[in-house]
């Protein structure tokens, strides 16, 4: 049952931040700001479901794919195939750097991908857009082990209380639920008593 799959995006979300995951996936919350609308256009390139042909290389953009091994479904933004590899590409807004969350999407989506065709995949990239450069993701053993951990303690954290808020206020600052969340206020309350 599609329903009962964890998307990949909140796999993104959970590894943030576990509480902004519960927030939005379990709770429904969602709130925009700069750092959300500015991604939502850098993805209106993107954001429709095509096939291009560049040269040698197919590009299919807005791929759905799932796996029934993990429980999780999602949309990749490209696939790009060209003598017989298949690379999953992610658009991101921010800067390139080593961003767990994105990498974790990411390997999903690439497990996803092995699932639906057959095809072993080694590797895919990130586009970040603020460096307008492509970071190459390796689909080592760890990774994946570590992808599907996190799927595992996603699903756990989405049927449990809601989680203490984290101790980074560079991801709270930037969070789009900080009003919603209210981080600094629930700590502060639970030092008190």
């Amino acid at each position: 049952m599609m329903e009962n799959y964890l998307p990949l995006a909140y796999l993104n979300a959970w590894e943030y931040c576990p509480r902004r995951f519960y927030l939005e996936y379990e709770l429904g919350e969602m709130q925009d700001n700069e750092h959300i609308i500015l991604g939502r256009h850098i993805h209106s390139n993107i954001n429709e479901e095509k096939v291009v042909q560049e040269g040698n290389k197919t590009i299919y953009q807005q791929q759905w794919v799932w796996s029934e091994r993990l429980g999780v479904s999602g949309i990749i933004d490209a696939v790009e195939a060209e003598n017989g590899l298949l690379i999953p590409v992610e658009y991101k807004k921010g800067k390139m750097a080593r961003h767990l969350n994105d990498h974790f999407q990411l390997c999903a989506a690439a497990i996803c991908l092995e699932e639906r065709t057959g095809y072993s995949i080694a590797f895919g990239e990130i586009f970040y857009h603020a460096n307008r450069r492509r970071q190459r993701v390796e689909f080592t053993p760890q990774l994946r082990e570590m992808t599907e951990s996190a799927i595992h303690s996603a699903k756990i954290t989405a049927t449990g209380k809601i989680p203490r808020p984290i101790d980074n206020s560079k991801k709270c600052q930037a969070c789009s639920l900080i009003g919603i969340c209210l981080p600094y206020e629930v700590k502060h309350l639970t030092t008190l008593g």
